[in-house]
C-alpha cells in the first residue's frame, strides 16, 4: 500500500474509535416550542390560556389540582454507561383556586433536587416459605394436575379438543 492510503486508513481508524466515546444526548419531557412555562404571567394567565399557548403539563401535584409542573431534562449517554442527566428544568405554576389566574411562577433546576435515601428492608409477610420440591409436588394427591371423570375434554382452560 502507498504511504496516503495508510495515512488515509489511520486517520479512518482513528475516526471511528473516537465515535464510540461520543456521548448520545437525548432530550425528554415538556419542550417548549412557542412559549415557556417560565414566561407565564402571574395574575394575568389562567388555566385556559396556559393550555392554549403551552398544552397539558407533564404532571399535576397529587393533593392540589391548582398546581402545574412542567417538566424536562437533558441526559447524556456514552457507550454502555448509564445515561447521567446534566439539565433539569421544572416550572411548578400555581393557581389561585378562586379565579384560575397564575398566582406563583418557580422554577426548579438539577442543583434544586434533593436526592432520598430508601429505606431498603422489607415488610415479613405470612406464612411459610415452601421448598421447590414441596411446590413442584404441592398438588399431587389433590387430583388438581389430572383431569377428574366427570370433565369432559376441552372443558377446562387450556385443554385442546
Amino acid at each position: 500500500m502507498s504511504r496516503p492510503a495508510v495515512f488515509a486508513a489511520a486517520v479512518l481508524g482513528l475516526a471511528i474509535a473516537t465515535s464510540a466515546c461520543t456521548p448520545l444526548t437525548s432530550y425528554s419531557g415538556f419542550q417548549a416550542i412557542e412559549a415557556k412555562p417560565a414566561d407565564m404571567k402571574v395574575g394575568e394567565d389562567s388555566k385556559s390560556t396556559l393550555m392554549e399557548k403551552l398544552g397539558s403539563p407533564s404532571a399535576v401535584s397529587t393533593f392540589d389540582n391548582n398546581t402545574w409542573y412542567y417538566i424536562s431534562q437533558t441526559t447524556d449517554r456514552v457507550a454502555f454507561y448509564m445515561p447521567r442527566v446534566i439539565k433539569r428544568d421544572v416550572v411548578a405554576i400555581k393557581f389561585n383556586p378562586a379565579d384560575e389566574k397564575v398566582a406563583s411562577v418557580n422554577t426548579y433546576t438539577l442543583k434544586d433536587g434533593k436526592v432520598i435515601a430508601y429505606n431498603g428492608r422489607e415488610t415479613p409477610t405470612r406464612g411459610r416459605e415452601m421448598t421447590i420440591l414441596e411446590q413442584l409436588l404441592g398438588n399431587v394427591g389433590r387430583g388438581g394436575m389430572l383431569p377428574q371423570d366427570d370433565e369432559a375434554p376441552g372443558q377446562r382452560p387450556g385443554d385442546r379438543r
